[in-house]
């Protein structure tokens, strides 16, 4: 039979084979636990012999009682295993989510954290708080917080965009603004279309809701025209997500000509485009955008500040016309009630000073040089570039002997370089792929390059 100190035990015990509580760590002292789970002190006394027995703590006369340094491994999901995993969305998203110092992460969507590091985020909390103690202590407006919307008017207009704050919806981040849109349009069974290679998150959201997914080819300049014109015929679908700008993946940038067509299109079969912008801050304001040149009418701009300040901050929005931004507010409040204030306070305290223009410069300036860089390797490897743009944090590349980048991506991976095969961006991930996504501000670090070279060389001299 279980007693309650066996089971206080067992409780703890997964708590610090969770890292709850690490090497070191002091557990809560015996009177702590006894008022917090209203059990008498003998009985916590009971729960730490037990975990003394277990050498999980040792007892520290007059100090209480402290974690241990355990030798047990890692368990093979978290460690060795990985290595052999299929690279599927689940997985690099995981890959993405973990801090290994000593990998390249070559298939990162994120800047180097170098990049972002000016914007010194610990000086602007005082800040924050001078704009309205008591606000941050109770939920926000279902909007998000008036003058940063106000902010975004302006910046909005600096890409040609019309907008009001009334047309503006605050999110966390530009993922759950997409999440918000699909759950708006999308039934079960609801077909959409998307750029094919494309951003792999959106197309688990849309597995999730239920979604078919039409794939349109995504070429240098934009979206294959001929493609989406047939699809549209043939499937009369409600919605197109798309990069215009700074493609994930491909890096490429679309034509003013083709962003004219693709808004023809969307004129004559009723389409809706959601066009997702998240390195707007990374590209000259002039460059075409469908929600520019179509003025939110067919259009819903997703903007994020989660590559050009922090992913931490959690900060991004939604642009659309008045009545269907106040739809997106009310269903926004039904999933999470509000979004962070404090966070959007943060966001528009940034754009207040004028150490954001300079942070931005900065960023468009490192950007150039790294592409610069990144193109010269693979240059000098003979490797098919698929679109050349002067500031992409993106390059989609092939190698020359590489049929399937899946396989070079194992290969590489016990050297600690992570990289992004093709074929995770695609519609169908069964598709062999010899393209792969590489980050250039990654690219930098002398390790890739001679991975790279080595692994070519091998293969060619094979």
């Amino acid at each position: 039979m279980t007693t309650i100190a066996d089971s206080l035990a067992d409780t703890l015990a997964r708590q610090i084979a969770s890292g709850a509580y690490k090497a070191g760590d002091k557990l809560p002292s015996l009177r702590e636990l006894a008022q917090l789970h209203g059990y008498a002190k003998n009985t916590v006394v009971a729960a730490f012999e037990l975990l003394v027995s277990r050498g999980l703590v040792e007892p520290r006369r007059g100090s209480g009682y402290f974690v241990l340094a355990q030798s047990t491994p890692k368990p093979p999901e978290e460690d060795a295993g990985s290595l052999g995993r299929a690279m599927d969305i689940v997985w690099l998203m995981r890959e993405q989510l973990k801090t290994q110092p000593d990998a390249v992460a070559v298939g990162d969507g994120f800047p180097p954290v170098e990049w972002l590091a000016d914007v010194r985020l610990d000086k602007y909390h005082p800040k924050v708080v001078r704009t309205g103690l008591g606000a941050l202590f109770r939920y926000g407006s279902r909007f998000g917080y008036a003058p940063l919307r106000d902010h975004l008017v302006r910046k909005l207009a600096d890409f040609g965009i019309g907008a009001e704050p009334r047309q503006i919806v605050l999110t966390h981040g530009a993922n759950e603004a997409m999440d918000i849109v699909i759950r708006y349009f999308v039934p079960p069974g609801g077909k959409v279309l998307v750029d094919d290679p494309g951003y792999y998150p959106l197309f688990g959201k849309l597995k999730l809701a239920g979604a078919q997914m039409l794939a349109v080819p995504r070429l240098a300049d934009g979206p294959d025209l001929d493609v989406l014109e047939q699809l549209l015929i043939a499937e009369r679908p409600r919605l197109f997500f798309t990069q215009s700008l700074a493609h994930n993946p491909t890096g490429s940038d679309i034509s003013p000509a083709k962003a004219f067509r693709v808004l023809q299109l969307a004129q004559k079969y009723n389409l809706l485009i959601v066009e997702n912008d998240p390195l707007a801050d990374f590209k000259p304001t002039a460059l075409p955008r469908l929600s520019a040149l179509d003025q939110l009418e067919r259009t819903i701009y997703i903007g994020s500040f989660s590559k050009s300040f922090s992913a931490a901050l959690r900060v991004g929005f939604i642009a659309c016309g008045a009545d269907l931004a106040s739809d997106l507010a009310d269903l926004k409040a039904l999933i999470h009630v509000s979004s962070s204030e404090y966070s959007e306070r943060t966001v528009d305290v940034i754009l207040s000073e004028g150490h954001y223009q300079r942070h931005l410069n900065r960023l468009q300036n490192r950007l150039g040089e790294a592409t610069r860089k990144a193109l010269q390797l693979f240059d000098s490897v003979d490797a098919e570039v698929f679109a050349r743009t002067p500031q992409s944090l993106y390059i989609w590349a092939a190698l020359p002997g590489v049929a399937d980048s899946l396989v070079l991506a194992k290969e590489l991976l016990p050297r600690k370089i992570v990289m992004a095969p093709g074929r995770i961006f695609s519609v169908d991930s069964t598709q062999v792929s010899r393209w792969s996504r590489f980050n250039v501000g990654a690219m930098a670090d002398p390790r890739f390059a001679k991975a790279l070279r080595t692994a070519l060389r091998r293969r060619i001299g094979s």
